[in-house]
């Protein structure tokens, strides 16, 4: 079902048709001419059923003895064709917070996620007649797409190269909103935006994840320690003989890289060691 417009007439040059036409029967009716009095009183209530309004952000969809007749989005007063009803559906921007969700990721961790998915109806004949309830829908598929882009990809990546739901939020983001619009296009709903709001590990694993992230950021910081550990040392060694300060042999350059390696990548401060003596 695709929308249309329907056919209307101005809602107040229709209230003065009505009033004309209603002083009209009274008129025939007081001058004894019931048959025509009759007719005028007919065509007034049969014009006065096609009256309706339409508030702004909303569309009225008109059907006629079953069949669509069409849209309305223009908001005011209309007349359209007698004897037909309509149903209102919100053109309005809404928000829908889905549960929180545990699923598994693609490594089979057991996580919590949840989103938000700001939406508006585009199509009122889509809305109402191609889905049972277009609410619910967009309710049950939100929660659909979400466990399907959840279980595509892992939690975290460490140290490996690839997307995550942590790392990568805008574009799982992205893609979550790509597959909504996908699924709710059948109801005529347009997606505008998709977000995570809720992202963690399921409480049975929090802790032993917790403690492997901790392990993984040790490990990362105690290399870029060692990196820069090694670069000092080596600019010191270069320094000291660039300037000539003292001619340091192979044996007493290892000694003060030990030295600087100590101080540098060490967890405590270093305690210095006065040496009075000789090295050898």
């Amino acid at each position: 079902m695709q929308e249309h417009i329907a056919w209307k007439v101005n809602g107040f040059l229709a209230i003065i048709l009505i009033l004309l036409l209603l002083a009209g029967s009274v008129y025939l009716f007081i001058g004894l001419k019931f048959v025509w009095g009759t007719i005028l009183t007919v065509a007034t209530l049969l014009l006065s059923s096609g009256i309706f309004i339409v508030q702004p952000n909303q569309s009225r969809v008109i059907t006629f003895f079953g069949s669509y007749f069409g849209s309305v989005r223009d908001n005011g007063i209309w007349l359209t064709v007698p004897l037909s009803t309509g149903k209102k559906i919100s053109l309005r921007v809404r928000n829908f917070n889905s549960a929180k969700l545990k699923v598994n990721d693609v490594e089979g961790n057991p996580i919590e996620i949840a989103a938000v998915v700001v939406f508006k109806v585009v199509d009122s004949a889509k809305a109402l007649f191609d889905v049972e309830n277009y609410e619910q829908f967009v309710e049950i598929q939100s929660e659909t797409a979400l466990r399907h882009v959840a279980t595509k990809y892992p939690y975290d990546r460490f140290e490996e190269e690839g997307y995550s739901l942590r790392g990568n939020a805008e574009e799982v983001a992205a893609e979550l909103a790509r597959e909504l619009q996908t699924r709710l296009a059948l109801a005529g709903v347009e997606v505008m935006e998709a977000r995570l709001t809720h992202l963690a590990y399921a409480t049975e694993i929090a802790s032993a994840m917790l403690q492997r992230q901790q392990a993984s950021a040790i490990v990362s910081a105690r290399q870029k320690i060692v990196e820069g550990a090694v670069g000092m040392a080596q600019m010191a060694i270069a320094k000291l003989q660039q300037e000539g300060v003292v001619e340091l042999d192979e044996e007493r350059k290892v000694a003060m890289i030990n030295n600087l390696m100590v101080a540098i990548v060490s967890d405590r401060a270093a305690q210095p060691v006065i040496n009075t003596g000789s090295l050898y």
